[in-house]
């Protein structure tokens, strides 16, 4: 008796056209369109997921050197007095305290602006 690939082949192509909900045209209705674009996609979403670090990296540095530009410091000079105040806080926390809790980040300005001073 011949034997198909029927059901498994409906499956692969149905889980294929799930994935491609949503796009536009032929990109989410014909086999070999869904198939490229769907390689497509997953090559930038690869790819993006690395950048996104990078993009959020450049936001925080740019909010810190803003925040203490008004408070008298370069950025570079702030890291280093940081470095030598031994205050361990990552780029991320500083950007959130500097946009949210102002006050708290005078203080850590201070205390570089102390460490550089000695």
């Amino acid at each position: 008796m011949r034997t198909t690939n029927g059901v498994a082949r409906h499956h692969a192509k149905k889980r294929l056209f799930k994935r491609a909900k949503g796009y536009r045209g032929g990109r989410s209705k014909l086999l070999r369109t869904v198939k490229e674009t769907l390689i497509r996609a997953g090559a930038y979403a690869y790819r993006d997921r690395r950048v996104r670090k990078r993009d959020f990296r450049k936001l925080w540095i740019t909010r810190i050197n803003a925040a203490v530009r008004e408070r008298g410091l370069r950025y570079s000079e702030f890291i280093c007095g940081l470095k030598q105040a031994g205050i361990e806080l990552d780029r991320r926390a500083l950007s959130e305290l500097a946009v949210a809790d102002p006050p708290a980040f005078d203080q850590i300005v201070d205390q570089v602006k102390a460490s550089l001073a000695a």
